[in-house]
Formats: C-alpha cells, sequence, structure tokens
C-alpha cells in the first residue's frame, strides 16, 4: 500500500507540468488501485505456483506498479537504454522487467531468440493489445503487423503474401520502382551540376524520400500529392508526409506508463496519444482522399474491372467468397498506413548509415564503387537483377544493419499461454523484445561488434542469404509466423538506393571536414542528418532527363 501512495507522488513529480486535474484524477484513482493490489497478488500467487522454473533475471518489482518507478526516474537514459543497462549490471542476455502486470522480456541472445521465434513460435507469435497508440495506429489491431492471432491476422497476412509482396504483383510494379530510382539519380544531378563542381546533398532527405516515394509509387501509381517539381526533388506535401510517418514510427511503441497501469489510461500521460493522432491527421490528410475517391470509381465505373495499376487497386478489387469486397475501406486504409511505414524507414537508415562508414573508411568506399563498376559497368544502371551479383555491396549493407539498426527493439511477440523457455518460465501476456542493437553487438558474438567491417559477412558466407538473417544475430526480417513478407521488395529498395548513389556519383566530407563524428553517440540514428559533397562520375548520357 505505501508503495503504490509513493509511486503516485513520485508520478505526479515527474509529471509537474501536466495539467493540475490530471493529477488530482490520479490521486482519486489510488483507491481504484488498492483494489487491484488483492487482484495483482492473486495473480502473482497464480504464476508462481504454476512456475516450473525462475523467471530470467530481472530488478525487484514494485507492488502493483511493478519497475515502472525506476523507469520514470531514470535519469536521462531512454526507456532503451535503461533497459539495455539493467541486462548489463546483470550480465544476462535475457531479463524479466516487470511493468505494472506485464513481463517486459529483453532478449540479447541470438540462441535464446531462435528458442522463442523458432522453437516456440506458435506461443509467442501473437501481439500486444495494452498499447493505446498501437491501437490507434492499426484502428483497433486490424493490420497485418499488429493484429493478434486469429482469423484477422490470417486474412491480412494471406492478402499480402498472395496477393500484394508476391513474385507476381511486385514485377508488374517494376516499372514503378525503375522510375524512381531514374527520378533519384535526375534529381541528385541536377543539384550537383548546376554550377560544374558538384553540390552538398542531405543524404537523410534523399533516402528517405526515395522510399517514400517508392511505395507511394506502388500504392497510388503517383509520387506527388500536389503539383511536384520538374527537377524530381520532394515538395511540402511529401516533406509532411513522410515526417509524419517517421513521427509514428518513433511512437507507435515507445513505452507509456499509461500502457502498463490500466486506470491510466485515458489520461495519456506521456502525450504519445496526441502525438500518434496529430502525426495520422498529417498522413491521412493526403491519403484518404486518393483512397476514397478510388473506392467510389470502383463502384461506379464497369471498365474498372479487371484494371489493377497498383497496390489500392489490388486492394479495392478482392473479392470473398460471394463475390463481395473482401476488404472493408477502414481495412484498406489502415493497411496503407502500415505499408508506407514498414517501408520508408529501415532501408533509409541503413543506407545513410553505410554512407557515413564509407566515407569515413576510403579503402571500403573504393572497394564497393571497384564492384560496381565490374559488375555493372559505366555504360549502363544498375537494376534490381544485378543485387544477387553485388556481393561486396550486399555486405556493407549487411553490417549497417547489424551495427546501425532503425529501432532498437523488435514489435513485440506476446505469449499465449505459460511457457518454459531455455529454463526460464515466461509468463501468459509477456511481451518479448528482440534487442536489435544487443542482438547485433552482442561481443559474444561478434568480433570487434562496433567496428564497422564488411568482410565479416564475407568471410562467415552469411553473404549468400543477402541481407537476410535468419539466425537472428542480428535482425532485418526476422522469422517465424510474424517475420517480414516483404522481405525481397526491402532488399530491393535498400539495394538499388545504395547501389545507384554509389554509381552515380562520387562522394567526399565537406570543406573543412576531416571525419563523420558519431563515436560518441550509442543511438541507432545518426546524431543529425548526414550532408557529403556528390559529383556525377557517369557520363552525362547516363543521368535521366525530365
Amino acid at each position: 500500500m505505501e508503495a503504490a501512495f509513493l509511486f503516485i507522488s513520485q508520478l505526479a513529480h515527474h509529471y509537474s507540468l501536466i495539467d493540475i486535474s490530471k493529477i488530482v484524477i490520479v490521486f482519486g484513482l489510488m483507491a481504484f488501485i488498492f483494489v487491484m493490489f488483492s487482484q495483482h497478488s492473486n495473480l502473482k500467487r497464480k504464476h508462481f505456483i504454476r512456475q516450473e522454473a525462475p523467471l530470467p533475471p530481472g530488478p525487484k518489482p514494485w507492488p502493483i506498479v511493478g519497475c515502472l518507478p525506476a523507469m520514470l526516474l531514470r535519469k536521462h537514459a531512454l526507456t532503451h537504454q535503461w533497459i539495455h543497462s539493467i541486462m548489463k549490471q546483470l550480465n544476462t542476455e535475457i531479463a524479466s522487467i516487470r511493468l505494472g502486470n506485464t513481463y517486459i522480456i529483453p532478449i540479447t541472445s541470438p540462441q535464446l531468440a531462435l528458442e522463442f521465434l523458432k522453437t516456440y513460435d506458435s506461443v509467442f507469435a501473437s501481439r500486444s493489445s495494452i498499447s493505446n497508440t498501437v491501437h490507434i495506429l492499426s484502428r483497433g489491431y486490424i493490420t497485418t503487423a499488429f493484429s493478434s492471432m486469429g482469423d484477422q491476422w490470417k486474412k491480412m497476412r494471406r492478402i499480402l503474401a498472395s496477393q500484394i509482396l508476391n513474385p507476381s504483383t511486385l514485377h508488374r510494379l517494376l516499372g514503378h520502382r525503375i522510375a524512381e530510382a531514374d527520378t533519384l539519380l535526375r534529381y541528385i544531378f541536377t543539384q550537383t551540376s548546376s554550377n560544374g563542381g558538384g553540390s552538398t546533398i542531405n543524404v537523410r532527405s534523399i533516402t528517405q524520400h526515395y522510399c517514400g516515394n517508392i511505395i507511394r509509387r506502388m500504392l497510388f501509381n503517383r509520387r506527388y500529392y500536389g503539383k511536384g517539381r520538374e527537377d524530381g526533388g520532394p515538395t511540402f506535401e511529401e516533406e509532411e508526409h513522410n515526417q509524419a510517418l517517421l513521427t509514428i514510427l518513433t511512437y507507435f511503441h515507445s513505452f507509456s506508463i499509461s500502457d502498463f497501469i490500466p486506470c491510466l489510461k485515458p489520461l495519456d500521460l506521456d502525450g504519445h496519444e496526441k502525438i500518434m493522432k496529430k502525426a495520422l491527421n498529417v498522413v491521412q490528410k493526403y491519403d484518404e482522399p486518393i483512397i476514397d475517391e478510388r473506392v467510389q470509381r470502383w463502384k461506379s465505373d464497369e471498365k474498372m474491372e479487371g484494371v489493377t495499376d497498383d497496390i489500392l487497386d489490388i486492394l479495392i478489387s478482392l473479392k470473398d467468397e460471394n463475390q463481395k469486397s473482401l476488404l472493408s475501406v477502414k481495412e484498406i486504409k489502415a493497411q496503407i498506413t502500415e505499408l508506407q511505414i514498414a517501408t520508408i524507414d529501415n532501408p533509409s537508415n541503413a543506407v545513410e548509415w553505410a554512407m557515413a562508414e564509407l566515407i569515413n573508411k576510403p579503402k571500403i568506399l573504393e572497394k564497393a564503387v571497384e564492384e560496381l563498376d565490374k559488375v555493372v559497368g559505366r555504360e549502363r544502371l544498375v537494376q534490381e537483377y544485378d543485387i544477387p551479383k553485388l556481393k561486396y555491396l550486399t555486405a556493407c549493407a549487411r553490417e549497417s544493419f547489424r551495427l546501425h539498426p532503425f529501432s532498437p527493439f523488435n514489435v513485440p511477440h506476446v505469449s499465449t499461454s505459460d511457457t518454459v523457455v531455455a529454463g526460464y518460465f515466461i509468463p501468459k501476456g509477456s511481451e518479448v523484445l528482440l534487442s536489435r542493437l544487443g542482438l547485433g553487438r552482442n561481443p559474444r558474438i561478434w568480433k570487434d561488434p562496433m567496428t564497422f567491417d564488411p568482410e565479416r559477412h564475407l568471410k562467415d558466407g552469411s553473404i549468400e542469404l543477402g541481407i537476410s538473417e535468419p539466425d537472428l544475430r542480428f535482425i532485418t526480417f526476422t522469422r517465424g509466423r510474424r517475420s517480414c513478407i516483404g522481405s525481397s521488395l526491402g532488399t530491393n529498395i535498400t539495394m538499388m538506393l545504395f547501389a545507384r548513389l554509389l554509381q552515380g556519383f562520387s562522394w567526399s566530407l565537406l570543406p573543412g571536414v576531416t571525419k563523420i563524428d558519431f563515436s560518441e553517440t550509442d543511438e541507432h540514428t545518426l546524431p543529425k542528418p548526414l550532408h557529403l559533397h556528390a559529383e556525377p562520375r557517369l557520363s552525362y548520357i547516363m543521368y535521366p532527363t525530365y
């Protein structure tokens, strides 16, 4: 009881800037928390009565609130840094951290990760239903990535696998991807050739817009929401849309106290719901008019039957056994948003980091460019069919995914029953987090883990897997029932972006800069956008024109 009072006091102090009425409500809910105490005690006894093995190591939780006070009162560390610091202190590759009544199980061991996602995949293939932000994003957990195990998930996954991300559809939409790769070259060439001496390029901007434009072309058969620009560069609409998608990625599964204390859910104490809704409103402002107009056209125009020029057409045209629309408009809108957020982050982040690492290591950059010249040459532009032959470039991409993942953790896998894994008791409802940072930088697995060394992937033979890593030594597309269906598309987007940048231009540091300094940060994204000097390296006739 005393612990609950202390926690509420700390909570009120932590959120001192929140409207005072909310703090009053928090104190008013203490009585409800006390009622929960007996329920929590019963739940705890139930777990340990059935327990056949110990929980993974972890900090001692408080009654009712678990380790939430420690999470809230962590010094200036982010939540993922706090979790990893606990694991480091305990010298463990698996931990249990109770937040409220939910156990968080972070993992940094590839062998343990395979236990969860291979041996016990059926038990850990569900998703969390406690996150308010995910509920908002997925419109009630109806999309492929965020729906729990059941008929809805099976339907949405089957549609993506058989209709959207299958080889036939991806081949049919190849023209959209080629057009965007050509536009990328044209846009950078326009910037670099205007004064004859090259130009400064914001690498983060062009990589994010390339990924955003690829999926917009494939979804809607368009890359601009407005009139666009002749040089192929982004306009305000695309800038705003992309930033909204990246904001969603930041907050869609961020740790929020409201998610772990049910009676606090209506308060949105962290403000994450407000941020998520604002970002989603921006995305919907641009996307939903296109979707609504297309749905109406399919309803009113008989000539639309059989026409599937893009993914939106495919989703609208799908029929069930009664020849009625297989997907509701709500499902279409939610799935389209999910496809966009799944496309923009990892490829753009991996290529930006790879460019930064290569600039700091000229010999690696030279090898990558030499391979492009040998495999592709300078008389034609690199294409998707060249990717399997670009072994060294693939090794560079793999190393970037290993060392610099976009997010610290994978989307949680939730246990559907009490289970013993690797000798540890995992209670039903636990959220298993594969640490992208911990797996890729595990010193037991990787020699000199903080060193960017593409050669390691050539030496161990893993290069034959492309950028996939089924043994979970690092994470690109994971594995099991919840593995990424779009591994082929993700590979093509990443590698074409990377290859076109290196084939088309000579890159160097800006005047006065001797090195890209990211040694002092342990974060997964560069501290600030990467700016490099670029000059055309091919004959001018090789660059696409407007």
